[in-house]
């Protein structure tokens, strides 16, 4: 799992660390680690056009530390110095080592083959200071590999917010710990490839991190396989109120979804019956009200039931179930944070993407879209429900706080009219089998990135992904699952 920490965590461990370290010691290993990330991304060291971008702070110094041993290899390395001064100790190492200041920082700029990025450290907020626009719109418009140090100069590390100009990387190699920025968008993007450095300060972090990030091997540990015992209500009955006569394949591709999540059967009720029937008919299929449909370990309720007063109704007899429920797309609309805060003796699971959110929480779509692990915090804590917050970084938040969940596999495929749907079907699954909501949300959406991925590479195209639809989506997830679970075979 690789988790991730505010600002004030990681310099608090490193200061616990460096109390127990020689001068400097912690700074050489960074910088150690990053000139060796460097010079594997070039074709050869000796000869190469190094440029570093330097500021004041220590990214700066660690910035010239790695410089000087990429000298000392034979790179041609220039320092190009923004912000005044620079870290004394690791100026002098850079200039012992043959390093230099350019008489011309754009022409050096244009002839490297990789820049560093050392422009602002952990703490810069608000964007690239006015002075340093030029510089690095300069390295960006190269044919350099630009590589940040600890994270791209120019986006806020706690919240991956982008409020002013920053400098996209195309590697960001990071130390210690990843920052949240590195996980979420917008400042993901400019991130590049994550590589990572340890340098010792684990032992000193937080048990509890700000942010997780499931890997294969997670997700494996938290999916439900059937054992010889297993019947359909072992592995999890699932009811689905979605759809209507406008939208009857909300209802199919939420079915569809949770079918290949391992259901072990499926409750529909809704108006598109005969649709359902049609694709899945193995789904038990009812007309009445919710509370008439059986016995169900978890509700889905939303995707497609359209506008009118039906929605409002059907969310609020699911609701009134005692089972985990799931709430999405239509079912969202309006929905009363008193309502879904009160005793209720099952979880609650809320999936909205950001125009839902920003209906939610009364803002506009862009605030939601800037701020995202602000705003999945805010719904998870107004409503005291987990949020699934669906997007470019799909994010899972608990109504506890507590680590927010950030999905590794999401990907631009998953663009498509009806994917949600079959993502509610899924994560409504993994509720009906006993996975708590977190953990459900969380391996879904890992599931269903993964899915997606797998039915782009499917049509062949040249770089290994073309358009998918949602259905397709949803027939990925069986090998999706496999591997999850089976990764060797």
């Amino acid at each position: 799992m690789r988790t991730a920490h505010r600002v004030e965590t990681v310099r608090a461990a490193e200061a616990a660390l460096q109390a127990r370290l020689p001068e400097g010691a912690l700074m050489q290993r960074a910088a150690a680690g990053l000139a060796a990330a460097c010079a594997g991304l070039l074709p050869r060291v000796y000869g190469a056009r190094v440029v570093l971008l330097v500021g004041s702070g220590d990214n700066g110094g660690d910035a010239l530390y790695a410089g000087a041993r990429l000298a000392r290899r034979g790179a041609g390395v220039t320092a190009v110095l923004l912000g005044g001064r620079a870290h004394e100790g690791g100026l002098a190492a850079f200039r012992a080592a043959g390093g230099r200041t350019p008489d011309d920082p754009f022409e050096a700029l244009a002839a490297a083959d990789l820049v560093l990025d050392g422009i602002t450290g952990i703490g810069g907020r608000g964007g690239l200071r006015p002075d340093a626009v030029p510089i690095a719109r300069a390295a960006r418009g190269s044919n350099a590999v630009v590589v940040a140090v600890d994270l791209p100069s120019g986006v806020d590390a706690d919240t991956g917010e982008v409020t002013g100009e920053a400098l996209r990387a195309d590697v960001t190699v990071t130390f210690g710990t990843y920052k949240p920025a590195l996980l979420v968008d917008p400042a993901r993007e400019y991130a590049g490839a994550l590589r990572f450095v340890g340098i010792g300060i684990d032992p000193h972090l937080p048990g509890v991190p700000e942010l997780e990030a499931l890997q294969h091997e997670d997700v494996a540990r938290l999916l439900p396989v059937p054992g010889a015992e297993s019947d359909k209500y072992r592995r999890g009955v699932l009811g689905v109120v979605a759809g209507s006569a406008r939208y009857p394949g909300a209802a199919v591709l939420a079915v569809s979804g949770a079918l290949r999540g391992g259901a072990g059967a499926v409750r529909y009720v809704g108006p598109a019956g005969d649709a359902v029937l049609a694709r899945h008919p193995e789904t038990l299929v009812h007309s009445g009200r919710p509370d008439k449909a059986g016995r169900v370990q978890a509700w889905v309720v939303g995707p497609g039931l359209g506008e009118g007063p039906g929605p409002v109704v059907a969310v609020a007899e699911v609701l009134a179930s005692d089972v985990p429920v799931l709430v999405d797309a239509d079912g969202l609309r309006g929905l009363d944070p008193e309502v879904v805060r009160a005793r209720r003796p099952a979880s609650t699971l809320l999936t909205p993407h950001a125009g839902e959110a920003a209906a939610l929480l009364g803002v506009a779509r862009e605030e939601v879209e800037a701020g995202r692990l602000a705003a999945v915090r805010e719904l998870a804590g107004r409503f005291g429900a987990t949020v699934l917050l669906k997007g470019s970084t799909t994010l899972v938040c608990g109504p506890e706080g507590g680590p927010v969940r950030v999905n590794p596999t999401g990907t631009p495929w998953l663009a498509t009219a009806g994917s949600g749907d079959v993502l509610s079907g899924l994560a409504g699954s993994l509720l009906a089998a006993g996975l708590p909501a977190v953990d459900a949300a969380s391996a879904a959406a890992y599931l269903h990135g993964l899915a997606a991925r797998r039915a782009a590479a499917g049509r062949g195209a040249a770089v290994g992904a073309g358009p998918v639809t949602a259905g397709e989506v949803a027939e990925s997830l069986r090998g999706a699952w496999r591997d999850v679970v089976a990764p060797t075979s």
